[in-house]
Formats: structure tokens, sequence, C-alpha cells
């Protein structure tokens, strides 16, 4: 599986309360206004009431199916007001698509990703792009990325398909599009360029140049 079990533990923020005493004490106390809004930016969203509206059942890409994972493979958050987002990061699920979806739905698995592309090019939604996929491993890149997964295998060169290379493609443009990526491979990145990763996806069939040539031919004269 591409998504990596990120405990709840390593994901979450344990500081949380001691940083919420910081704001109500040490800021007002010293008088540190600076300081109160920079923890309030990443707090505010934490408290409740304060998420954006949510329809149930949309997504963030037009086309694709949405199917919920569970609450405890996400982190709920408002990006990219409290964290930018800045990558998309390629996984390769290991299985199919209903073995994919099943784990991600599994709350014992701790894993998922934001979409899965399917070898016939359908695209399933199940994480919004406002909340935090536990996917890559790495809380930061967890914050900052989008987790896309591909049905099939890295060893088997026929996973990756026409269909699947142009939809994938055209999710990722308009991921780049909404957040002002450019599209290249810094951006772009596989699960196993993520810092402490011990993953290996996509592995050496997956064709990071055609990729790139797609995603730029659907983003257009901004891609760069």
């Amino acid at each position: 599986m591409g998504a990596s079990k990120d405990v709840a533990a390593k994901d979450g923020d344990s500081r949380l309360g001691r940083r919420a005493l910081l704001i109500g004490g040490a800021a007002a106390a010293v008088g540190s206004a600076a300081l109160a809004r920079d923890e309030l930016s990443r707090l505010w969203w934490r408290l409740p009431g304060v998420d954006k509206p949510r329809v149930a059942g949309a997504v963030d890409f037009r086309g694709a199916r949405w199917v919920p994972a569970s609450a405890a493979n996400y982190r709920r958050a408002d990006r990219p007001d409290d964290y930018p987002v800045d990558r998309v990061v390629v996984h390769v699920t290991q299985g199919g698509y209903a073995s994919a979806v099943k784990v991600f739905q599994d709350p014992a698995h701790r894993a998922a990703a934001h979409y899965v592309v399917r070898r016939d090019g359908r695209i399933t939604q199940l994480v919004r792009e406002l909340d935090v996929a536990f996917h890559a491993g790495n809380r930061a890149y967890n914050e900052r990325s989008v987790g896309i997964e591909h049905e099939g295998f890295v060893e088997d060169a026929s996973s990756f398909t026409d269909a699947m290379y142009a939809s994938s493609a055209r999710l990722t443009a308009a991921i780049c599009a909404r957040y002002g990526m450019p599209v290249d491979r810094e951006h772009i990145v596989g699960h196993v360029e993520v810092p402490g990763t011990d993953h290996t996806d996509p592995g050496r069939f997956w064709d990071w140049d055609r990729y790139l040539r797609l995603v730029r031919a659907v983003r257009g004269p901004s891609a760069a």
C-alpha cells in the first residue's frame, strides 16, 4: 500500500494544550501580540465552529466519486489557510482498487490518501483536500501535500495504463492550478522521495517524463 500508516499520536499535536496555555498566559504576560497571532493562526481551525462549510459527499475534482475514508485515517483541517499545500505525492496501491478503498475505510489502518486512480482512469476521492490525509509517512509532508494512489503494483509495468496516466494528469493539473504549484519534479514527487519513508512507489516503471508532459499539457502556459 502506498500510503503510510502514521500513528495518530505521531501526526497529532500533543502540544495543543500547552500551546493554548502559552497563548493565554505567556503572550498576555509578555504582551507579545506577534506570538499570539502566530499561534492562533495554527490553532484557530481546531476550535469548535470554525471549519469551512462542508457539503456531504462533495468532491474537489469534478467527476470523482466520493467514498469517505475512516476519520481515524486523516486529520480534519482547513488547508491551505492553516497549512499551505505545495506538493503532490504519487503513490501506488500495491493491490487492487477495492482493497485500497477497504483499508482506507478501516480505522485500524491509520492511513489514507486523498484520491485513488483506477486502471480504467476513474477517480475516487476519500479525503477532502481541506484535510490532512495520513499518506506520506512524514507529518510535514502530510500537512503540505495531496496524496494520489494509483491502482497496481510497482513491479508491473502494465499497471500504468494510458487511461490512468491521462486521468491522473488531469487531477494533478487541477491540484497544481488550485494551489499555484509549478508543474515540476520538486512539487510533484513520488512516495519514495518523501524524507524518512521506507516505500519505493511509484517505482521504476512509472514514466515521470510522460506524466509531467501530460500534466503540463492540461495545465497550459502557467505550468512553469
